[in-house]
């Protein structure tokens, strides 16, 4: 079984070569991944400035699976009490999955972070362990102001369904308001993108800074 730990020690491993560590800090995107893997691996590259030269910065990928790591343990640790909650009801004869739904096991298309899957740009800003703690402060019954992903508190996005309409935070996209038909519907990315483009860091400089020619460069 692949280990996240293993895989973030070969991270921090300065004799191996830049690739590979960046091949381990993708694997342990694909074990933990709380926007889904392609918007976590975005979120990451300007969250700890990766550049679009890795030798540029090596310590970038460290910065990267340490912010990813930092999440993951506050996952597990809610993760870990979900599951002995979930025996205790079990055993009381409560088989049915309370609602809501712990956040880690959302569908990932018919969730409201749906948009994330389509569009690896439009994910909330915060840093990981951020977002993962609003996520478990909802769980355990918490209402924080604005959207429940990101905490924008601006007017909502309109976007019709052409029968309906969908309302969606202005800043990640995630679904505030569903359409009255009850269906998720897809979302339409408002930037042309390619994965490999975002692998490759196209959308950064080698400074670390965001590439103020892209996507045209």
């Amino acid at each position: 079984m692949t280990s996240f730990l293993t895989h973030r020690a070969l991270v921090h491993d300065a004799r191996l070569p830049l690739r590979r560590r960046h091949s381990a800090l993708r694997t342990c995107i694909t074990l933990f991944a709380p926007y889904g893997f392609r918007a976590t691996y975005h979120h990451l590259t300007l969250s700890a400035a990766i550049p679009r030269r890795l030798e540029a910065d090596p310590d970038a990928l460290v910065r990267a699976v340490e912010e990813l790591h930092e999440a993951r343990v506050l996952w597990l640790a809610r993760a870990e009490e979900y599951a002995a909650q979930r025996r205790a009801e079990k055993r009381s004869g409560r088989r049915a999955v309370s609602n809501p739904r712990p956040w880690w096991l959302r569908s990932r298309w018919d969730g409201p972070d749906h948009a994330w899957h389509q569009d690896p740009f439009r994910h909330p800003s915060l840093r990981l362990s951020a977002y993962v703690r609003r996520q478990n402060a909802i769980l355990d019954g918490a209402e924080p102001p604005g959207c429940p992903a990101c905490g924008n508190e601006g007017p909502r996005v309109p976007s019709p369904t052409g029968h309906g309409c969908i309302e969606l935070c202005r800043e990640c996209s995630w679904v505030l308001a569903p359409c009255s038909c009850g269906k998720r519907h897809r979302f339409v990315p408002g930037t042309s993108f390619s994965w490999n483009g975002i692998w490759q860091r196209s959308h950064m400089s080698d400074d670390g800074m965001p590439n103020p020619h892209w996507p045209a460069g």
